[in-house]
Order: structure tokens, then C-alpha cells, then sequence
């Protein structure tokens, strides 16, 4: 499966499988997208009391996909796939991370989550979370609810930056 162009009023009379996977890569684009045109120190500027920074909400998106499609699915622990222990602590910046590094790692993290999906049906059944067993359609909602509210967040951030 490979990301999608089509925009949500492409996939109207889709399938949900379909529209789900239309309305996660628009997010996820969206999100990524955020970075466009802003300096280094423009994506890693404070401007909440919060870790929130526009590159940090694009790391912290990258270890959303690697959690949600990744563990969830493969039932690897976060250490052994090399993820921090929160969701909070994803959103830490190292002196390395960049605006293209962290925006490469996302879109590798998108395209494994394509990977890991492709052969699943929206009621399989994901073992490796905490809550137990969440069916791919649970997963896809919360990725979904999650990348929709950070894109809001960017959306301020963003503005704010460029406003000021």
C-alpha cells in the first residue's frame, strides 16, 4: 500500500478501509507539512510552557506511527523498537534532530505503517498493546484523532511563528 493522493472527497463513496486510509495520510502530510519554510530555530522555538514545538510534534507523530502500527501489531516492546518510554518524552529534541531528519524518519514511520497494515482487515485484532487485544479499526481511529488534534496544534504554533 502506498500513500495516497486522493483527497477525502475522492474516497466519498469508498470503502472505510479506503477513507480511513485517505483521511490518515492527509493528516499525516498535513503534519509533516507544518515544517515548510521555517528555519531550524523557527521549528524548535518554545512558545507554550509544554514541550510542544512544531518539531517536536513531528517526532512525537513518528513515535505515534512506530506505537499504534508498530507495536501494537508486531507486539515488540518500545525498547526493542528502539521508541522512548512515553508519549511525552517523544516530543524531546536532541542537538541532531533536524527539520529534514525528523521529517525522514516520519515519513519512513508512515510508510511502515502502510507496510504493516496492508494484508490486515479493520476488525483484526492487535495483541501488542497494553489494553489487550484492540481491533486495526480502534487503531486507526486514535492515530487518526491523534494526528487531527496535533495538526491543530502545528496549525497555532505555525501562525504564531509566523506572525511574530
Amino acid at each position: 500500500m502506498v500513500e495516497t493522493s486522493a483527497g477525502t472527497e475522492d474516497v466519498l463513496q469508498e470503502p472505510l478501509r479506503s477513507q480511513l486510509d485517505v483521511f490518515l495520510d492527509e493528516h499525516r502530510r498535513e503534519l509533516s507539512n507544518c515544517l515548510s519554510g521555517m528555519t531550524e530555530e523557527q521549528a524548535r522555538r518554545p512558545l507554550v510552557p509544554s514541550r510542544t514545538t512544531l518539531l517536536g510534534l513531528v517526532k512525537h507523530a513518528t513515535f505515534v506511527e512506530r506505537v499504534w502500527f508498530g507495536e501494537a501489531i508486531t507486539g515488540g516492546t518500545r525498547s526493542e523498537l528502539g521508541l522512548v518510554s512515553t508519549p511525552d518524552d517523544s516530543f524531546v529534541l536532541d542537538d541532531e534532530d533536524t527539520i529534514a531528519g525528523v521529517q525522514g524518519a516520519h515519513a519512513a514511520a508512515c510508510k511502515a505503517s502502510r507496510q504493516a497494515v496492508a494484508t490486515l482487515s479493520l476488525d483484526d485484532l492487535l495483541n501488542g498493546n497494553r489494553r489487550g487485544p484492540l481491533p486495526l479499526r480502534w487503531v486507526y481511529l486514535h492515530v487518526l484523532r491523534e494526528l487531527a488534534q496535533h495538526c491543530g496544534h502545528a496549525d497555532i504554533l505555525r501562525e504564531q511563528i509566523l506572525s511574530g
